[in-house]
């Protein structure tokens, strides 16, 4: 198995404050990892250096072969697919999904005078159908609900075949119904051998799909745990991300957890 990403001693360090690391962390072609911890544990920052959004203040980040800091980022980052918040935000409300699906090709978030053709337009479908939108081409993205539009973004990561996806929090905001359906989406992509190597953050391990392999988890910058799902994902290394007293449950592969009230 090749290791698409390779963290050695990674650090990220802002105004003088470190945010994530020191690590070390090592994504085979075939994990699917879940990244969890509170707020301000450098989870996204975890992402943003693995999509080649940032490089790291020190310390090496190989990503699918290519050293951070001695790669042309603008060829390596449509190699990987990465959906987010942020990344929604940038996406223009008027653009028809087909649109925001295909733009993918060229990495921007708005059609301007790119080239495309039926084969394009075909495999934009395509994907599109697998995250449950067909006929959703001609609809725009700032009318769809948020669960469509979490959708949307995925197949948009998914468009170009990339050799990593990574997922920041993708079910935050949905209800029950939404983030049931796009469980079973991501249970049925992580579990699919064609697929990439997956790296989700999440806050929740109700959110966990089946079909992930992995886990790490953060509490200031710095790793608590990381290895295998069901070994990592205990209520001993909960508590001590979280700080509380958690009780973690696992029932037909899904997880869910709770304080323990005394």
């Amino acid at each position: 198995m090749a290791s698409v990403l390779k963290f050695s001693d990674v650090s990220v360090v802002r105004t003088g404050n470190t945010i994530l690391g020191p690590l070390d962390w090592t994504v085979k072609d075939t994990d699917r990892w879940v990244v969890l911890g509170p707020n301000g544990a450098g989870k996204t920052t975890l992402l943003q250096v693995a999509a080649a959004a940032i490089h790291p203040t020190s310390g090496t980040a190989q990503v699918l072969d290519e050293k951070l800091g001695a790669v042309d980022v603008f060829e390596l980052r449509p190699r990987i697919g990465f959906a987010s918040t942020a990344m929604a935000r940038r996406i223009p409300a008027g653009e028809r999904v087909l649109d925001v699906a295909m733009t993918a090709a060229y990495s921007v978030t708005g059609r301007w005078n790119e080239a495309y053709d039926e084969v394009d337009k075909r495999r934009a479908r395509r994907v599109l159908a697998e995250w449950n939108l067909d006929g959703f081409e001609e609809r725009r993205f700032g009318k769809l609900s948020d669960g469509e539009q979490k959708r949307v973004q995925i197949a948009r990561a998914a468009m170009t075949d990339p050799e990593l996806l990574l997922l920041d929090e993708p079910a935050a905001s949905l209800d029950l119904g939404a983030r049931e359906e796009l469980l079973g989406l991501l249970t049925g992509y992580a579990q699919a051998k064609n697929s990439p190597a997956i790296v989700m953050v999440t806050h929740h391990v109700e959110e966990i799909p089946l079909g992930f392999t992995h886990a790490l988890l953060l509490d200031k910058g710095k790793v608590v745990a990381s290895g295998a799902l069901d070994e990592v994902i205990t209520s001993e290394n909960l508590s001590t991300t979280f700080g509380l007293d958690l009780e973690v449950e696992q029932r037909d592969g899904r997880y869910s957890a709770r304080a323990i009230r005394t």
